[in-house]
């Protein structure tokens, strides 16, 4: 493999560390920042959506719903690009929900893994409830779960960080390997 390509390996994996650390440091700028790329990927959507529909108007019946759907998105991205503030005070709502939803999810799942004979369904129960709680916990306290939110989006990219600079060793000691054949 070329050389440069480690290099922009390896300085991909450093500025995703160094990003990771800002999230860290910068709670509300990474939810606002968050909050601005949700705007512009419903955005990038949107107009997606509109051109696939204009462009399959002549042959696909129901075009006529694509092109609201893509206009909605279009509309809905400008507001999440011009009032990003919502939906950054909306993220640490939408994310305890999420979690309610899904320890529900999971605590129903549970009883179709008893009835098949999984042995640790209880596992899964206690844990769709613990989700539950925590959920809860996240409604009844947004602030922390702002900072929550921005903390696993700051340890996810150092972790993706991390695991490109062990990439390039990995590569390197393949390409060792191989050389040694």
């Amino acid at each position: 493999m070329k050389s440069s390509i480690k290099i922009w390996l390896a300085i991909a994996g450093i500025l995703l560390i160094v990003l990771g650390i800002i999230c860290l440091c910068k709670p509300v700028a990474t939810l606002f920042a968050t909050s601005w790329m949700i705007g512009c990927i419903t955005l990038f959507i949107g107009l997606a959506r509109l051109i696939f529909a204009f462009r399959t108007q002549a042959f696909l019946p129901n075009s006529a719903t694509r092109m609201l759907s893509g206009l909605l998105l279009v509309i809905l991205g400008i507001i999440f690009l011009v009032r990003a503030d919502v939906l950054t005070a909306s993220l640490p709502i939408i994310f305890s929900m999420w979690i309610i939803f899904e320890g529900v999810m999971i605590a129903v799942q549970s009883f179709d893994y008893k009835k098949v004979g999984f042995p640790s369904w209880w596992l899964l129960l206690l844990l769709g409830i613990v989700g539950v709680v925590f959920g809860i916990l996240g409604l009844r306290n947004l602030g922390l779960s702002a900072l929550t939110l921005s903390a696993i989006i700051g340890i996810g990219l150092i972790s993706y960080g991390v695991s490109y600079l062990l990439a390039v060793f990995g590569i390197t000691k393949f390409e060792n390997k191989i050389k040694a054949l």
